[in-house]
């Protein structure tokens, strides 16, 4: 049996599921980015160190605090806005000047998360979420 023959309601909550986990891998992935800028983990970040009022500095702390409240699926809709637009910017200011080609500019990730977020701040955070299971409690 595929998930195309499973009764709509269980393609559904698969569907929840998936956009879970989605949601899930591409916080865990963004906030990598925020703690190679400011710890320098795992990885250190190519460009040396970086200062909180500067333009990486801001892209660093949403990506740590942005990144940790989609993970958590608090605030999720309007946060996942918010780095989307954050990943469009981050890709024309930084890799379009390089090359038009996304493969030849290094900004496939940025892209990626530009959708992944825009995706998510469309379609919710999926069943695995606090706020979820905060609206369940108060129902």
């Amino acid at each position: 049996m595929t998930i195309w023959t499973l009764d709509p309601g269980r393609k559904e909550q698969l569907t929840g599921w998936a956009l879970s986990l989605l949601r899930i891998v591409a916080a865990l992935l963004f906030i990598e980015h925020g703690t190679q800028k400011y710890f320098g983990f795992p990885v250190p970040f190519p460009m040396g160190e970086i200062h909180l009022a500067s333009l990486l500095g801001v892209a660093g702390a949403l990506e740590l605090v942005g990144g940790t409240l989609v993970l958590f699926g608090v605030f999720t809709r309007p946060v996942a806005l918010l780095l989307s637009g954050e990943m469009a910017i981050a890709y024309f200011m930084m890799h379009l000047p390089q090359n038009f080609y996304p493969i030849a500019n290094g900004g496939e990730a940025a892209i990626l998360f530009c959708f992944v977020f825009l995706l998510i701040a469309a379609a919710g955070p999926g069943p695995w979420a606090v706020e979820k299971m905060i609206k369940r409690r108060g129902a």
